[in-house]
C-alpha cells in the first residue's frame, strides 16, 4: 500500500514537472510573438501607433498575470496545484484571447 502511494506521488510530481515545462515554452512563445507585434507596431503611422499600443499593453499586462500565476503555480503545494492550475489557464486564455484581438486589428 505504501509503495503504490509513493508511486503515484512520483507520477503526479512527473506530471506536474511536465505541464511546467509545457507552460514555460508557451511563455517563450508567447513572449516572442509579442516582440514580433512590437516590431510591426513601430512600423504603424503616428496615428494607428496609439490604437496598438494600447493593444500591446494590454497583451503585456495579461502576460505579466500569466507568468504571476506561472510563479505561484511552480512553487504549489500538492494540495493547492489544482486551483492553481486552472488559475493559470484561465489567464493564458485571456493572454491567448488579447493576442488574437490584437491580430485582428492589425
Amino acid at each position: 500500500m505504501a509503495n503504490q502511494l509513493n508511486t503515484s506521488i512520483a507520477q503526479n510530481k512527473d506530471q506536474q514537472k511536465r505541464y511546467k515545462e509545457q507552460v514555460k515554452a508557451q511563455i517563450d512563445k508567447i513572449d516572442a510573438r509579442i516582440d514580433e507585434f512590437r516590431a510591426k507596431v513601430d512600423q504603424v503611422e503616428a496615428e494607428g501607433k496609439l490604437q496598438y499600443n494600447n493593444l500591446l499593453e494590454e497583451m503585456m499586462t495579461k502576460r505579466d498575470a500569466a507568468q504571476r500565476k506561472f510563479e505561484s503555480l511552480q512553487n504549489a503545494s500538492e494540495s493547492a496545484w489544482d486551483d492553481l492550475q486552472k488559475g493559470f489557464e484561465s489567464a493564458w486564455q485571456e493572454l491567448d484571447q488579447s493576442f488574437q484581438k490584437a491580430l485582428q486589428n492589425f
